[in-house]
């Protein structure tokens, strides 16, 4: 009689510390599910909005007339010659999915690739030998992704666009250094140029010459 007590005792017991473990773990969890499903979402996002609202934003750029055109984040390809020209991307600036094809310098494909940019440069700059031409302009980046290029690389470009623009190329080279950013802390990367700024600067020199 006493041994079927205990057992029954000892059940009962078991069964209410299992009641008060899987209520104390279950109201744990709400809280947790509050302060970092809700609460700190909440905080962070209106602490980026208040403090970085351009990055918060994506780093949206906008024409002259406040159309969202691009991101300064992420290259754009340019068809029309007239337009300074960025980086070869292989995912054609898909920000879905970044990433390139991690080919060796003597990889076929890579080869081809590059024949075929340093032919559309011959056609569309042919006063500019292809030796000149920066490997930035010719070589996909990591991420396919990246919207800068080289100041060099924009410089090169300049008798190009100066004679297609109709911009005098003595400002496209004040455009350039306009748009130009140095090295990250002074000392990493290369100067460079975020292509859709310059494009769109040369695109607010343009409409202020046709009026």
């Amino acid at each position: 009689m006493n041994h079927i007590q205990t057992q029954d005792t000892k059940s009962a017991s078991l069964t209410a510390s299992f009641g008060t473990t899987f209520w104390a773990a279950l109201r744990f969890s709400l809280i947790l599910i509050v302060i970092c499903g809700v609460l700190y979402p909440l905080a962070s996002t209106g602490l980026a909005q208040l403090l970085f609202p351009h990055q918060a934003n994506g780093s949206q750029l906008k024409n002259s007339e406040g159309i969202v055109i691009g991101s300064e984040l992420i290259g754009q390809s340019y068809t029309d010659p007239q337009w300074f020209q960025g980086r070869v991307s292989s995912i054609e600036y898909n920000a879905e999915g970044s990433g390139s094809n991690n080919y060796a310098p003597s990889n076929p494909e890579l080869m081809k690739r590059m024949q075929a940019s340093l032919n559309d440069w011959s056609m569309n700059n042919p006063d500019i030998p292809v030796n000149l031409v920066p490997i930035d302009l010719i070589t996909n980046s990591g991420s396919g992704l990246d919207p800068h290029i080289t100041n060099k690389a924009a410089e090169v470009q300049i008798s190009r666009v100066s004679k297609l623009s109709g911009v005098s190329e003595e400002k496209l080279r004040n455009l350039i250094k306009e748009a130009s950013q140095g090295r990250d802390l002074g000392i990493f990367g290369e100067p460079r140029v975020n292509v859709l700024k310059l494009n769109l600067a040369l695109q607010k020199e343009m409409a202020g010459m046709s009026r």
